[in-house]
């Protein structure tokens, strides 16, 4: 039930407060994911997952990134000042 309350909880991103009652008390279930974050329970459990599927060939662990998509928040540009040009580069005198 704990690790089903976790899990609800990490897919869903809501706060803890939020969880449905069915996965038991929400602070129990926090305070159980705080302890086995800090002592290193979902470190030791993920290292696990990966040899088991290093050892089976089912995981892929190529990454791509398609940079089409990614963009700077218009105010990354900069703002407007009295007596400057917006133009990207050298300015033209």
């Amino acid at each position: 039930m704990v690790l089903n309350g976790i899990l609800w909880k990490l897919a869903t991103g809501a706060p803890w407060r939020d969880m449905p009652g069915r996965y038991g008390n929400w602070k129990t279930v926090y305070e159980r994911y705080r302890r086995w974050a800090a002592d290193g329970t979902f470190d030791a459990l993920l290292g696990r997952v990966q040899v088991h599927g290093d050892a089976g060939g089912d995981v892929d662990w190529s990454v791509g990134v398609y940079s089409a998509i990614v963009r700077a928040h218009q105010g990354a540009a900069g703002t407007r000042k009295e007596g400057t040009s917006q133009a990207l580069g050298p300015e033209a005198s």
